[in-house]
């Protein structure tokens, strides 16, 4: 859709930028459970990306992590947003934290832009038309096998609290391969992955607006993502792996083991 890239970035940028200029005075910072955190600047940074977009695009649905679906939505085009992907680092002064928008028209997501201001590094797809870093075109790591692969994961407080913790998939992933990391940023794990940086991407209980944009982004560099089982995967799909599409069965092996 004409402008949908251009909006999303400038929206992106405008939460990148509150989030740099609220970084040592971020406000109330309250508990959506135990372990999730939201601040004020999520607030800020939600409310500025909506208010752009709607001023190009008024009869646009959104999906927000904060402020949640849009109230009788119906139209075709709707964008996800996560205002600020990776709160707890945010609150903590850990620089690894970013906005991630995806356009969604019909069902499908063709745009996708996230902005990770402490590097100012700025990714950005559309469909069909490739996906890069700062204007520079971007493409997944060409490692062909696990065992010399750069992993990354995460955990959400949704799988912190349950006994299905991710751990035994982290600890056969770290026997399996070079290393794993796990940052906390989702939407930053898969751009990442996107641009050669790792070679493979899991994680589960993660929501829409964590991997819209980024999904798009992986894609359009050339990468693959799937569920754990290597099937068809949507943005509404619960578990995610992707991966530079070379190492991507050995680790559906490593995830669907008993």
């Amino acid at each position: 859709m004409k402008g949908a890239v251009e909006i999303a970035i400038e929206a992106a940028l405008a939460s990148g930028k509150i989030q740099q200029e609220r970084r040592k005075r971020i406000g109330k910072i309250s508990h959506k459970g135990t372990f999730d955190l939201v601040t004020e600047v999520d607030y800020l940074c939600e409310q500025e990306i909506i208010r752009i977009i709607k001023r190009k695009f008024p009869d646009h649905d959104f999906l927000a992590e904060e402020s949640g679906a849009s109230q009788g939505a119906s139209s075709p085009s709707k964008w996800v947003i996560d205002p600020l992907d990776g709160t707890i680092n945010y609150a903590h002064g850990f620089p690894c934290y970013c906005t991630s928008i995806g356009f969604e028209h019909e069902g499908e997501v063709i745009v996708g832009v996230v902005y990770a201001p402490c590097m100012d590094e700025l990714f950005v797809a559309e469909k069909g038309k490739g996906a890069t870093l700062n204007s520079e075109p971007i493409s997944v790591s060409t490692i062909s096998e696990l065992k010399d692969s750069l992993l990354v994961t995460g955990f959400t407080p949704e799988v912190v609290r349950s006994e299905d913790d991710n751990m035994g998939h982290f600890r056969n992933f770290m026997k399996a391969s070079q290393a794993v990391r796990r940052p906390g940023s989702a939407a930053i794990d898969i751009c990442y992955t996107a641009m050669g940086r790792f070679e493979g991407f899991w994680e589960y209980q993660l929501h829409a607006w964590d991997v819209a944009a980024g999904s798009l982004i992986m894609t359009e560099a050339g990468g693959q993502v799937t569920k754990f089982d290597g099937t068809d995967w949507s943005i509404y799909d619960r578990q995610i792996l992707t991966s530079n599409g070379l190492v991507h069965q050995e680790m559906v092996e490593i995830l669907t083991k008993g």
